[in-house]
């Protein structure tokens, strides 16, 4: 498989959510590295991480961060690759305020911002291998194979309903 993808959480307590985005790829057999780089408090690490992916032979960022949540758009003003990023709950506000630091980028440093949370999570590594299938049709059909299984499964929930 051709791209790798890294992860990077605010804080080490983010890693039980942002296992999920590395359980998805590891699903497709997309390899990925899990770290912990702070935009406020390990800014330094978080550029040279960022700025040293392409390098290091990343593909694809996903950052998972809360509150201030400028994780994910501090990595997209030191990258050309892909930045998607988790806002994660765990402040007054459930979340709501990591959504909106994330999504909220200006013009020209674009992050691709998926939900709050696990699902987030999740759906970052399927976009992220989304990303990575452009350039494999291998890829593509795992995804298309994963999506039929979805619909197959709530084929067979309606089916218990009535």
């Amino acid at each position: 498989m051709e791209g790798k993808v890294l992860i990077l959480m605010g804080s080490a307590s983010d890693e039980e959510t942002m296992r999920e985005a590395a359980k998805v790829l590891d699903g497709y057999g997309i390899s990925s590295r899990m770290t912990v780089a702070s935009a406020h408090r390990s800014p330094a690490r978080t550029q040279a991480l960022a700025r040293d992916a392409e390098r290091d032979g990343y593909a694809v960022i996903i950052c998972g961060a809360g509150m201030a949540a400028h994780l994910a758009g501090c990595v997209a003003a030191e990258t050309v690759l892909p930045v998607i990023g988790v806002p994660l709950p765990g402040s007054a506000l459930s979340g709501l305020d990591a959504l909106l630091s994330t999504v909220q980028m200006p013009g020209g440093v674009p992050v691709a911002t998926v939900a709050i949370g696990k699902a987030g999570a999740q759906n970052a590594g399927h976009l992220a291998a989304q990303m990575l299938s452009l350039s494999s049709p291998g890829l593509r059909e795992k995804i298309r194979t994963r999506r039929k299984a979805m619909a197959e499964a709530v084929e067979e929930a309606a089916k218990g309903v009535s």
